[in-house]
């Protein structure tokens, strides 16, 4: 694939141990808030070569998952392949809405950058964000909210629209799931769930509310669609595209049933029409489109 080219070169890792090989794992705090500390999980190879980055940010439709999240055969081929991964949480909606979920990657961003060399061994200026799902969704937005850039965006399963119809009106195939009504909805969020770490399992009944309902730009960005979709703009990676954009890698199933497979392909249209560096793998089923991480 020719992205995977253009990324070594931009790259040029250096061949970790074998998989076999233990890597460390260190955990620190990015960003402390009143009541809690968002925090980051870094993986490397037991080395003092100075090696690129993947910052990695979980999905999770922006209100569950956490830095746990990232696989571990998926951590090993990384760390193989000469990267270090920092595997970063932020705080999650409703309690926090999207702008306030931004300056937490934005945060995360600028520590890896900042403290990255002196505490990481990590070269800042060879950093590549990957992402899935919501995830996919906040890497996409990186390219162009930060300054510098990373130097790839790797989204999986990720979106560009997020006040399109798709999120702002009742899905189908949530409606087809058992229904639930608005004070289980808010039942599922009463669980003294702070800002940080593993989120309970109950606010999955919120998103499928929230998707049965069609609700989720009004309540996880604070603004409602139908009434003012010119509050979006800065929110939607496709609208903000620019020949700027850094390289980009599309990844999504073409039958997924959480987030069409049509957003992936419309940014690859812009990124193709306004930069020519983007490259889109379609052909994953639904139920197995995270074997995905295998590219890598």
């Amino acid at each position: 694939m020719l992205f995977f080219l253009g990324v070594a070169a931009v790259f040029q890792p250096r061949l970790a141990p074998g998989t076999d090989e233990p890597y460390e794992k260190e955990t620190f705090a990015y960003k402390h808030l009143k009541g809690c500390a968002l925090s980051v999980d870094v993986f490397r190879a037991p080395t003092t070569v100075v090696e690129p980055v993947i910052f990695w940010i979980h999905g999770g439709a922006l209100i569950g998952g956490y830095r746990g999240n990232l696989r571990a055969d998926q951590v090993g081929k990384y760390i193989e392949a000469g990267f270090t991964v920092v595997s970063i949480d932020y705080r999650l909606a409703p309690e926090t809405k999207l702008p306030e979920i931004l300056d937490d990657i934005h945060d995360a961003y600028e520590w890896v950058r900042n403290e990255g060399p002196s505490l990481l061994h990590i070269d800042p200026n060879r950093l590549a964000v990957v992402g899935h799902s919501a995830g996919g969704y906040l890497a996409l937005t990186q390219g162009y909210l930060e300054s510098p850039p990373p130097k790839a965006i790797v989204s999986f399963y990720g979106y560009g629209d997020i006040a399109a119809k798709w999120y702002s009106e009742p899905d189908p195939f949530y409606l087809g799931q058992p229904p639930v009504s608005a004070r289980e909805a808010v039942q599922s969020l009463c669980s003294g769930y702070p800002c940080g770490g593993e989120p309970p399992e109950s606010r999955w009944r919120y998103y499928r509310y929230l998707r049965q309902q069609g609700l989720w730009p009004k309540e996880v960005a604070g603004y409602d669609p139908h009434k003012d979709p010119q509050a979006f703009h800065p929110y939607c990676p496709v609208r903000n595209i620019s020949g700027k954009f850094p390289p980009t890698l599309l990844i999504h199933g073409d039958k997924d049933t959480d987030v069409p497979f049509e957003q992936s392909e419309e940014m690859y249209r812009e990124l193709k029409s306004l930069c020519g560096n983007s490259i889109l793998t379609p052909g994953y089923n639904a139920g197995e489109r995270r074997s995905a991480d295998e590219i890598f």
